[in-house]
């Protein structure tokens, strides 16, 4: 389960373009809190510190705890934009939350035992589908990543949603389909080398093919001259 996470902040007293692009030359972002039934909340947030959280990698599936005018404030980030061309936060708003609320997360995936699987010890490639799952997760339940055991797997085989057992608190967001996360397949070395053969093969039979009918006419025309 994703820890939360601690960022202290400073209520912004003025909005619009100016006052942010003042933030931003004291190396702070400006930010917002909203949700949760209340008026949003402006704020700004220390450039060095979210720059520290973001480098984490998983700073937007984790709850923070935004420390603000004396009062904690849980959220999940929502969305953090960035300078064009020097990749410096510009600005990140954050989703206020109640500790039963159920929200919509991105979660990574990672393959387990895979010195287990006949297919990969044999050759196979895993091919990910999915690099990450849609779930809809209890806010103090966010799970860090969930793991996908593919031990016995061969090649051919798929992990569909249906088949992972998802953390207690979590469920797959898209129901109307079991889609695949990822495939055991076949290297491509080897498809291309069955494909050479079988190529091969087909050229030798209508090579054969060819002399015969060759061969059928030449003691055709023999027979012919001869009578």
């Amino acid at each position: 389960m994703s820890e939360a996470l601690t960022l202290p902040a400073e209520t912004r007293e003025r909005a619009g373009k100016g006052a942010s692009r003042a933030l931003r030359r004291e190396n702070r972002i400006p930010a917002v809190i909203y949700g949760g039934k209340e008026e949003p909340h402006m704020i700004h947030v220390e450039q060095k510190e979210l720059v520290r959280q973001l480098m984490t990698g998983h700073f937007m599936n984790s709850i923070v705890m935004i420390d603000v005018d004396g009062k904690s404030v849980r959220v999940l980030p929502k969305d953090v934009a960035f300078h064009p061309v020097t990749d410096v936060p510009t600005h990140a708003d954050f989703l206020r939350l109640s500790k039963d609320a159920k929200i919509e997360v991105n979660i990574p995936v990672v393959f387990v035992n895979q010195e287990d699987c006949p297919g990969l010890v044999k050759g196979g490639v895993l091919n990910v589908v999915r690099h990450e799952l849609e779930l809809i997760c209890v806010s103090d339940k966010i799970p860090d990543e969930i793991e996908i055991d593919v031990a016995g797997l061969e090649v051919g085989d798929s992990v569909h949603i249906s088949s992972v057992d998802l953390p207690e608190g979590s469920e797959s967001a898209i129901t109307d389909r079991d889609y695949t996360i990822a495939t055991i397949v076949a290297p491509s070395a080897l498809k291309s080398q069955d494909d050479e053969s079988g190529d091969d093969v087909e050229a030798g039979e209508e090579g054969a093919d060819g002399e015969e009918a060759e061969g059928t006419d030449g003691e055709g025309g023999e027979e012919n001259s001869e009578g």
